[in-house]
C-alpha cells in the first residue's frame, strides 16, 4: 500500500464550495446571455418596442453584473477560508513568533536608537 493513496480519495464540496460553483455557473450564463438579450432588444425595438428593447438590455447587464459581483465575493470569502484553514497564518501584530519574548534591543546588537528630537522630517 502506498503513502500517496491518499492523495486521490474522492472529497465531496462541503456546501459553501457548491454555493460558490452554483454562483459563478449562474453569472457565466447570464454574461453568456447578454448578446442574446441583445439581439431580441433590437428585435423589439424594430417591431416598435423601444422602451421594452432598451429595457431587456439594460436589465440583462445588470443582472448579469450583480451575478458577477456575487461570485466574486462569495468565491473571494470561500478562498480566504481555504487558505486559513490549511496554511499557518501569521498575526497582524506584527509579532513574528507568538510567545516568544521579543528582544529589547530588536536584535540588533550595532543599532543606533535616535530620539525623536534628533532627527528632522524630510519634505
Amino acid at each position: 500500500m502506498s503513502t500517496m493513496t491518499g492523495w486521490y480519495a474522492e472529497r465531496k464540496p462541503d456546501w459553501s464550495a457548491r454555493a460558490v460553483i452554483a454562483a459563478t455557473i449562474l453569472a457565466l450564463l447570464l454574461v453568456a446571455a447578454v448578446p442574446v438579450a441583445l439581439l431580441a432588444g433590437v428585435v423589439m425595438m424594430l417591431l416598435g418596442h423601444v422602451v421594452g428593447g432598451l429595457a431587456l438590455f439594460g436589465g440583462s447587464i445588470l443582472a448579469a453584473g450583480i451575478a458577477i459581483a456575487v461570485a466574486g465575493m462569495s468565491g473571494m470569502r470561500h478562498l480566504r477560508k481555504l487558505v486559513s484553514r490549511s496554511l499557518r497564518v501569521m498575526p497582524l501584530d506584527g509579532t513574528q513568533f507568538p510567545g516568544a519574548a521579543e528582544p529589547q534591543d530588536g536584535g540588533f546588537s550595532d543599532a543606533i536608537e535616535l530620539d525623536p528630537s534628533e532627527y528632522t522630517e524630510v519634505r
